[in-house]
């Protein structure tokens, strides 16, 4: 793979990072033979504890709203973020998080599936049940994600996620850097369509060294 890493940096309840998801999925499988692809989890609202107000949730929907019209996604609008629902993107960024510490094969399928159940199916994907739950429908078996989910290791890998996002000065979700012996390529932040991506990555891999 000539020593060039594909840098993925997401947050599982973020809704553009959903809206992205099939890109991300196609770059995986047009470049996975000639990139190693990795995720890191940004943390978008790590550690909340304030029930979301009446008028954050009406903005967060209207985001929805927008991501599903650009990028075509599924989202499930009525019903979703309930009264007294707690947005803390800590625990599906330390499921994801976990599974790459237990098999990193593991790790995109999950993070589909978080993305998936949280706004197509309105699951409360901030609860440790539901998300062992999907940790066993990709396939790790439900005791052992439950151990390493619990985990300080996790805990602490999941943390040194969100400050390699800061120290990389990402400050929105998705974003796709590039990382070759020359240094990090800002291929986006934000979404955008599998065509531009295909033209930044194609530029970067035929000027990247190494």
């Amino acid at each position: 793979m000539n020593g060039r890493t594909l840098w993925y940096i997401a947050d599982p309840m973020c809704s553009w990072c959903w809206g992205f998801s099939p890109v991300i999925e196609a770059i995986r499988h047009e470049y996975g033979e000639r990139l190693a692809i990795k995720l890191v989890v940004g943390g978008l609202r790590p550690g909340t504890t304030e029930p979301l107000a009446t008028e954050k949730r009406a903005e967060i929907l209207h985001h929805w709203h927008n991501v599903q019209r650009i990028t075509g996604q599924s989202f499930t609008f009525e019903g979703a973020l309930p009264e007294g629902f707690i947005y803390d993107t800590e625990p599906a960024c330390r499921a994801v998080v976990s599974a790459s510490l237990i098999d990193s094969s593991y790790t995109f399928p999950l993070l589909a599936a978080i993305q998936h159940v949280f706004y197509v199916e309105q699951a409360n994907v901030t609860q440790t049940d539901t998300l062992t739950q999907l940790a066993a429908v990709v396939g790790i078996p439900a005791t052992q994600f439950s151990q390493v989910f619990a985990s300080d290791a996790a805990k602490q890998a999941t943390q040194q996620h969100f400050h390699q996002a800061i120290q990389w000065g990402v400050r929105g979700f998705p974003t796709v850097i590039g990382q070759d012996v020359a240094g990090l390529h800002l291929l986006t932040n934000g979404y955008c369509t599998i065509e531009t991506m295909r033209q930044r990555i194609d530029a970067w891999l035929n000027t990247a060294i190494g």
